[in-house]
């Protein structure tokens, strides 16, 4: 215990970077991959090619890439330095958004076509059959992978440390130089990661239940 209790500015510093990188990446990517998800089944060819060379692109590329180009190149093409812990939420939530898509995708084929095609015969447009029909049956069956996508971001957001930004990732280097055995410090790191996903696996069981009795 001592090597957490002797250095707790170092472990709150890498908790909290790791934090703000699964919060701000998760947002990023529920949002945009609502709506990718949306173009991969929209009923306008154009909205499905993109949201499809997106999800391909995107989802085919490694991770470390997709750090690479927001942490080297897209400073570069702006023409000015950007806060890597910024850069590096963003590219979690791209590279994110894509599982997210697919995720919302499989839900939203899971809906009787049937109950979309009766929204429409009563005059709903697109967005109002996916906003009140399609979707919040769709949610409910996208529980289970939504939470994996999730759990894979939480473990994700170590790549950020090949790129300065303090997050659990970088604990190891940060104790080393005080001494601290490498060893123990990672576990204690898988420790508080194995928490992490116990938390969000007990998030994804109570919607779960939840939403069961609501039906």
């Amino acid at each position: 215990m001592g090597v957490i209790t002797d250095n707790l500015d170092l472990w709150w510093e890498a908790l909290g970077g790791t934090l703000v990188l699964f919060f701000g990446g998760g947002l990023i990517a529920l949002v945009l991959g609502l709506i990718v998800g949306a173009a991969r089944v929209s009923p306008v060819p154009i909205a499905r090619a993109v949201g499809g060379i997106y999800v391909n692109w995107i989802r085919n590329t490694p991770l470390t890439l997709v750090m690479f180009f927001f942490a080297f190149c897209l400073p570069i093409l702006v023409g000015q330095r950007l806060n890597y812990t910024l850069l590096a939420v963003v590219a979690l939530g791209v590279y994110t958004a894509t599982y997210v898509a697919e995720a919302l995708r499989a839900g939203i084929n899971t809906v009787p076509v049937g109950q979309a095609e009766a929204a429409r015969a009563i005059g709903l447009n697109f967005g109002q059959v996916m906003r009140y029909v399609v979707l919040p049956q769709a949610t409910r069956s996208v529980v289970p992978p939504m939470m994996s996508v999730l759990i894979a971001l939480m473990k994700n957001t170590t790549v950020a440390a090949g790129f300065s930004v303090v997050n659990l990732g970088t604990i190891r280097a940060a104790l080393s130089e005080r001494g601290e055995n490498a060893l123990v410090v990672l576990l204690w790191v898988m420790v508080i990661f194995v928490a992490l996903v116990l938390l969000l696996g007990w998030l994804q069981r109570h919607l779960e239940n939840k939403w069961r009795i609501a039906r």
